[in-house]
């Protein structure tokens, strides 16, 4: 009798258990519809920014170096004042040149007065004239030696290049320094420069003589106005980058990092999508589409971006229905059933 009770208390289990699992089995059921969100494509004007980063240079900047060897007898570097063009700033020893153009001379004094006098014998049939051209080579060979003597001269002194604020001083009077000393730097502040490089696919965002903001870490959130003086004209093989060049007038060190905000010219119609519904793949970027109640995967291809958006530049049409929430559990062909029905202009503002 008590296997009995055993046999039936087992049987009763059993049916349970099965019972739980038709329940169980009922409420999966992997061809049912998945619930989704979507947004239908509509075109959108945007105002296309784009930022990159900049270095600023001053227009014109010269490491001054003397062009020969020697030692600084006269200094004269206002560290951090505006200077003039063709100011003397330092002069190096030339005694022995001094001498040896002062030789050359009373050399050239002598052939002079020689070469006169044979031009008078000359006149009078009194000497031929061979003797006079070599007299008269002499007068030339002799400015020619004075001319060079004078020009090494000249290479002692350092003057401006041009007017601009001069840097620190680097060397004292009395140093004997070669042509790869540093005395200072000298750069004209006046007008500056900036220099940045953007990725190719942007090239329409620069031409020359447009007008481009930037902004510098010390300006406070202040932006200034620049405009685009030349473009390279070649493309930075390894970054694909365009380096471009633009100048501007303003309080800012050279050197200094800034911010570079660059538009299109002008605002043209686009597709703009939310950026969480681009599936990215090894070989494509990928967008789920409703097409009569199933989901097909599409290959796209993508331009500019925002914070929450990306342009869709090739692979989406106007009118499309494109999947914004419930991707997680749609694959390729899978049933749809459509929550919300939105449209890209309300979700990628």
């Amino acid at each position: 009798m008590r296997k009995l009770n055993l046999l039936v208390i087992a049987g009763l289990f059993a049916a349970m258990g099965c019972k739980e699992k038709a329940k169980t089995s009922d409420k999966f059921n992997p061809n049912a519809p998945v619930s989704v969100d979507i947004a239908v494509m509509e075109f959108q004007k945007v105002d296309k920014q784009i930022e990159v980063n900049g270095s600023v240079m001053a227009n014109d900047f010269v490491e001054l170096h003397p062009e020969t060897s020697g030692r600084v007898t006269f200094l004269q570097v206002p560290e951090g004042k505006l200077i003039k063009a063709g100011t003397v700033i330092a002069k190096l020893n030339d005694a022995d040149l001094q001498a040896q153009l002062e030789k050359i001379k009373v050399q050239l004094e002598l052939a002079n007065i020689n070469e006169q006098r044979n031009k008078q014998l000359l006149n009078v049939k009194g000497i031929n004239q061979s003797d006079y051209d070599v007299s008269l080579q002499q007068v030339k060979s002799l400015k020619a030696d004075q001319a060079y003597t004078q020009s090494l001269i000249d290479k002692t002194i350092l003057k401006a290049p041009f007017t601009g604020q001069i840097g620190l001083r680097q060397v004292s009077v009395g140093a004997y320094i070669n042509t790869t000393t540093t005395i200072a730097t000298i750069q004209k502040l006046d007008q500056l420069k900036i220099d940045f490089t953007l990725p190719e696919i942007y090239a329409a965002y620069v031409k020359i003589g447009k007008k481009i903001n930037i902004e510098t870490i010390g300006g406070a959130g202040a932006k200034m106005d620049a405009t685009v003086s030349a473009i390279e004209p070649q493309i930075i093989a390894s970054s694909r980058n365009i380096k471009v060049r633009a100048s501007f007038k303003g309080q800012v060190l050279p050197g200094a990092y800034a911010k570079v905000y660059l538009g299109e010219n002008t605002m043209k119609p686009t597709i703009m999508v939310p950026s969480n519904v681009i599936i990215p793949d090894s070989k494509a970027k990928q967008i789920v589409v409703v097409k009569n109640g199933i989901a097909k995967f599409v290959n796209v291809e993508t331009g500019y971006r925002t914070q929450t958006a990306v342009e869709i530049t090739k692979g989406l049409n106007i009118g499309d229905s494109v999947i914004v929430a419930g991707m997680l559990f749609v694959k390729e062909g899978s049933k749809l059933k459509i929550g919300k029905s939105l449209s890209n202009l309300d979700i990628t503002k």
